[in-house]
């Protein structure tokens, strides 16, 4: 079904990597969201208002809320797909971050105001007049959230969209929530009167809690998109896969990605190379490097050359003390851009070390830690160390 109006609406749908195709998809989603949830608005209002039921009208007006989000969405890509300029020189991709942060504003609203109007019927309860017309609705309604939820996790998966991904947690969120209110009112038909008063009140405020559950679920997924996240293991292991093929490249490290938006990543790192090569033939396997980057992985790479001392028994002899001395601290830690400095009286070993976040040892007890281990190899031996923190 999505390939199928991928092929009616979009030309060249595959090619997700182009920011048309991409901004295409978006729209063709946020278009359908708009006029399927206007549908639903108007055709559970009209049932909600004639048989006094609250929570049909709370769902009513959730689906208007959901049609504003898509709007949201529409507007968004269109405005990530502008391309950069010299105030944004690296595109407006970030912007469906904040269309996200929008959509969840919309479903926290809808949570609080629902749970309000519930109290107010707690205190003056109408009875409802439920019909087979309001069952069918509320059933199809519950279909085509489904679909919906279906729908826009795919195409956010295709295109890499925050948007789309919040988007289909809220209409999953909505179909639980129209299954609740027509449980309820089934119910209410089966209770005596004076219970059943209170059945949709009760549904509600269940109705609200699961739409803010929703809102909150989406709040924190893009908080995290906006305050940046560690790169994803399959980034980090295919850039590490396309280093390893250039036996040059005697180790990577300090990798950092940058994310600017999906279809705008750029990453920086440093790779090791044998300083008594050529310059200019390291410098050539590093444009490689950079160009197979972003040509197989649409990332934008910057890389630090770091020559390094081979084939020198005294390197390789303390670069092996200094690592044991190191995964005798902790075996997480890695080491790299180790080098000697000799002097008169004593001798530097000058590296870094990669900590990972998970160990909360202070830095400078980590260093110390590392040094006593090498001092007690040779007293004549100092260390000076760097800390990364990844």
């Amino acid at each position: 079904m999505i390939s199928l109006l991928g092929r009616l609406f979009i030309k060249n749908s595959n090619d997700v990597q182009s920011p048309l195709v991409r901004r295409a998809w978006g729209t063709l989603a946020a278009i359908l969201g708009i006029i399927l949830n206007l549908l639903l608005f108007a055709a559970k209002f009209l049932i909600g208002m004639l048989t006094g039921a609250l929570s049909i009208q709370a769902d009513a007006i959730n689906n208007l809320s959901d049609a504003g989000g898509s709007v949201v969405s529409l507007v968004s890509f269109k405005l990530s797909a502008k391309p950069a300029d010299r105030e944004h020189p690296f595109g407006h991709a970030r912007i469906e971050y904040v269309a996200s942060l929008v959509v969840s504003f919309f479903i926290l609203f809808i949570g609080v105001e629902l749970v309000r109007d519930a109290i107010d019927k707690f205190i003056s309860p109408i009875p409802l007049a439920l019909d087979w017309v309001a069952i069918t609705v509320l059933s199809l309604s519950i279909l085509c959230k489904l679909w919906m939820a279906f729908f826009n996790r795919k195409v956010g998966k295709r295109i890499d969209s925050d948007v789309m991904r919040a988007t289909a947690i809220d209409s999953l969120s909505d179909a639980a929530a129209t299954a609740a209110v027509l449980a309820a009112n089934l119910l209410g038909l089966l209770l005596p009167d004076a219970a059943a008063l209170y059945i949709d009140p009760v549904m509600s405020i269940l109705v609200a809690t699961l739409i803010f559950v929703a809102g909150l679920r989406v709040l924190l997924e893009t908080k995290n998109s906006i305050l940046g996240t560690a790169p994803d293991k399959e980034v980090v292991n295919a850039i590490r896969r396309v280093v390893s093929e250039y036996p040059e490249a005697l180790g990577i490290h300090d990798l950092i990605v940058h994310n600017y938006g999906p279809g705008r990543t750029l990453a920086s790192l440093h790779i090791e190379v044998d300083g008594k090569e050529d310059i200019f033939r390291s410098h050539d396997t590093i444009d490689l490097i950079e160009r197979r980057l972003a040509e197989e992985l649409h990332i934008a790479c910057t890389i630090h050359m770091d020559p390094i001392v081979t084939n020198d028994e005294e390197v390789t002899k303390w670069l092996a003390i200094a690592k044991e001395a190191v995964a005798a601290v902790d075996a997480r830690i890695e080491l790299h851009d180790f080098r000697i400095v000799p002097g008169l009286t004593h001798t530097n070993l000058i590296f870094d070390i990669a900590v990972p976040f998970e160990i909360k040892t202070q830095e400078h007890l980590l260093k110390d830690m590392i040094d006593a281990k090498i001092r007690a190899v040779d007293p004549s031996y100092f260390t000076v160390i760097t800390v990364d923190r990844m």
